[in-house]
């Protein structure tokens, strides 16, 4: 059945955020603050650890970093465009239209919790890698690995953050449904060096979502995720050059 994965990855994130729930409720502000920054910090430090294993490459002469000006042009040029459509608006807007429809009124965090979450779940190879591997191969392993990973990071970050991180399972349903349906055209997009841009500029993002977190900052990181595509594309064009 193509798109299961998917399918137990937003069952995943549906049933952690529903435990963080319950268990956010019995927790002090106190609490909540410290975990708050230790996810913050497994965030920053998840990503920060993405970036030193995609650009630091062992040479004969010692270590070397790879990928720099990839990274700053994807970046760059990924924020531009990210900037034209206003992504974080729509991601808003959206998250708005979810705190009515759910009578979320009272929830102050609901929009920044289900924005920042979403971004969480969906940047990253394995959201791309995953679809297209049970699309074309059948093979689910992937899929369920992130399944297990968002459970953990869905969880810790609704008992901090509370409800809005539960429907971050809709932008996982569209992105991976999407990439499952077009497998066949990603598929020969992603050669190793795009999987490895991919990782390395998506783990960026994922290390900014953290600074976000520890320290308060408003960096719009989802103007930010044309950066993964732009990433993608260059890596593919600059390896058949």
């Amino acid at each position: 059945m193509p798109g299961l994965g998917t399918v137990v990855n937003s069952a995943a994130i549906i049933i952690a955020g529903l435990i963080g729930l319950t268990f956010g409720k019995g927790l002090t502000e106190r609490y909540q603050e410290t975990m708050l920054s230790a996810c913050g910090l497994s965030t920053l430090f998840i990503g920060i650890g993405g970036v030193m294993s995609g650009m630091l490459v062992l040479t004969e002469s010692g270590l070397s970093t790879q990928g720099s000006v990839m990274m700053a042009a994807s970046l760059v040029l990924g924020a531009f465009i990210g900037e034209a459509i206003n992504i974080e608006k729509h991601m808003t807007d959206f998250g708005e239209w979810l705190k009515r429809k759910t009578g979320s009124h009272g929830d102050g965090s609901f929009v920044s919790s289900f924005v920042t979450t979403s971004l969480v779940v969906s940047i990253g190879a394995m959201a791309v890698l995953g679809p297209i591997n049970e699309a074309l191969h059948g093979d689910r392993s992937v899929l369920y690995a992130k399944s297990l990973l968002d459970f953990v990071f869905v969880l810790l970050l609704t008992i901090t953050h509370g409800k809005g991180c539960l429907f971050s399972f809709i932008p996982v349903a569209i992105i991976q449904g999407t990439v499952t349906l077009l497998a066949g055209l990603i598929k020969p997009i992603m050669t190793p060096d795009a999987i490895a841009a991919l990782g390395l500029v998506g783990s960026v993002l994922i290390a900014t979502i953290g600074i976000n977190m520890v320290w308060d900052k408003h960096i719009r990181v989802s103007n930010m995720f044309p950066s993964v595509i732009v990433a993608v594309i260059w890596a593919f064009i600059g390896s058949h050059i």
